[in-house]
C-alpha cells in the first residue's frame, strides 16, 4: 500500500471515530435518560409552587444545540420544568442571586450560586430542593452542563 493510500485511510478512519464519539456523547444522554415524570406528579410540584420563570431559546448563549423552552416552576421542595431542554450529558440546576444567560455570567457568580440537583430528563424533569435550601433567596435558575462546562439556559423568576 502506498504512503498516500494508508495516511487517506487513517484520516478518513480518524474522521469517521470522531463523528461516531460526538454522535455517541450526544446521544447516549437520551438513550439512558429515566422516565419523564407523569402528569400527576407534574400536577403535583405545581400545586405548590411559589415562583415561576421561563426558559427560552433567544439568551445570548443559547444555541442550537444548548437550550431550554417551558415554564419553570419554584416550590420550597421542588423546581419543575413543563418544557424541554436539548439533550446531553451531566446537566445540573443552580439556583442564582443574579439573571444569567453567558458561560462568562455565570462562572462570575458560581461562587454565590448553589446548586440544587441533576437533571436527568430532557422533557418535564422535577429537582428536589434540598433541606437547607430557600428558593426566595435567590432570584433565577440556571441549567449547567457540568461535565462540558457549558450554559445551557436559564430562567429570571423574581
Amino acid at each position: 500500500m502506498k504512503k498516500r493510500q494508508a495516511l487517506l485511510l487513517v484520516i478518513t478512519h480518524g474522521a469517521v471515530a470522531a463523528a461516531g464519539f460526538a454522535g455517541g456523547i450526544y446521544a447516549l444522554p437520551v438513550l439512558i435518560a429515566p422516565p419523564a415524570p407523569t402528569h400527576e406528579e407534574m400536577k403535583a410540584a405545581i400545586a405548590q409552587v411559589q415562583f415561576t420563570g421561563e426558559f427560552r431559546r433567544d439568551l445570548k448563549d443559547s444555541d442550537s444545540l444548548h437550550w431550554g423552552e417551558g415554564v419553570v416552576s419554584i416550590a420550597s421542595s421542588a423546581i419543575s420544568l413543563s418544557g424541554r431542554l436539548a439533550p446531553g450529558p451531566d446537566y445540573k440546576l443552580y439556583l442564582s442571586p443574579e439573571f444569567v444567560e453567558t458561560e462568562a455570567d455565570f462562572k462570575r457568580l458560581k461562587s454565590r450560586m448553589v446548586r440544587v440537583g441533576d437533571v436527568k430528563t430532557f422533557e418535564n424533569f422535577i429537582v428536589a430542593v434540598p433541606q437547607g435550601i430557600d428558593p426566595a433567596q435567590y432570584s433565577a435558575v440556571v441549567v449547567w452542563c457540568e461535565a462540558f462546562g457549558q450554559f445551557i439556559t436559564a430562567a429570571p423568576y423574581r
